[in-house]
């Protein structure tokens, strides 16, 4: 059977886990879909997971969504704490993704402590209304995607749920944020779209966020300026790189700070 490793390349976690796959576009923000494509090459690959396809006005081959409760375990056999993007390769909150299977997915995370969850959806009004069924445990960090200041209603929504770290992910960043209000977030992760056919980002629309972040003690993370690939323009914003993070919450072991 050919897996996809839990071990990530992504900057701001350490694995991924993915209950679920496949996903739909809904915003500009998805026009470049990094999973989409990679969905494609994992069921040439033969991938287990990603042989159904999707619509293709919206979705494509591989990447129809699917549940995997054969998943749901998953983060109960590693044996040393991780940080965990949940759904890397989909997204948990689309409407294709019965309620009974996220209470599931919650409550896996709530019964793993030792590991810390970060959630990140762009269906933030279903998250709104789904969050008073679903138990959040400390270790789980809830997120939004922003891409540009057309979405900022999903700020509204995340700030509805009681997770006990709300987070923002803006990339791939398409415009200014000139309406940001961080009231209630802790965690803000920027960065420039990558690939072949990516759209690039101002500089400026950077360090807008940035500043925001410091006058309201936000941890701020820049993720990349983007290009053909992901590294190409690297991630110096100003002449430093940009860590920011929550800390890290284990019961039992010293608090870590991001």
């Amino acid at each position: 059977m050919l897996t996809v490793a839990d071990r990530s390349s992504i900057e701001w976690t350490e694995a991924t886990w993915n209950p679920t796959t496949g996903c739909d576009r809904v915003a500009p923000g998805c026009d470049n879909c990094y999973a989409l494509a990679l969905a494609k090459r994992l069921k040439a690959m033969g991938a287990e997971k990603y042989q159904h396809d999707g619509d293709p006005r919206t979705s494509g081959p591989g990447f129809g969504v699917t549940i995997h409760p054969g998943s749901l375990d998953i983060p109960r056999s590693w044996k040393t704490p991780r940080v965990v993007f949940v759904n890397s390769m989909s997204d948990l909150f689309h409407a294709k993704v019965p309620k009974k299977f996220v209470q599931q997915v919650f409550r896996v995370m709530a019964e793993t402590p030792q590991h810390t969850y970060q959630v990140l959806t762009k269906r933030s009004l279903r998250l709104a209304r789904l969050a008073s069924e679903l138990d959040w445990p400390p270790n789980v960090w809830m997120g939004v995607s922003v891409e540009s200041d057309d979405v900022l209603d999903r700020v509204d929504h995340l700030r509805q749920v009681p997770a006990a770290v709300r987070f923002l992910s803006c990339e791939p960043l398409l415009g200014p944020l000139p309406n940001l209000d961080l009231t209630g977030i802790a965690w803000v992760i920027a960065g420039g779209e990558s690939g072949p056919d990516h759209r690039p980002m101002d500089g400026d629309w950077v360090r807008a966020i940035r500043d925001t972040c410091v006058s309201t003690g936000t941890a701020f993370f820049f993720k990349q300026w983007g290009g053909r690939t992901p590294k190409a323009g690297g991630r110096s914003l100003d002449g430093r790189t940009w860590d920011g993070r929550p800390a890290i919450r284990r019961p039992g072991l010293v608090n870590m700070p991001g």
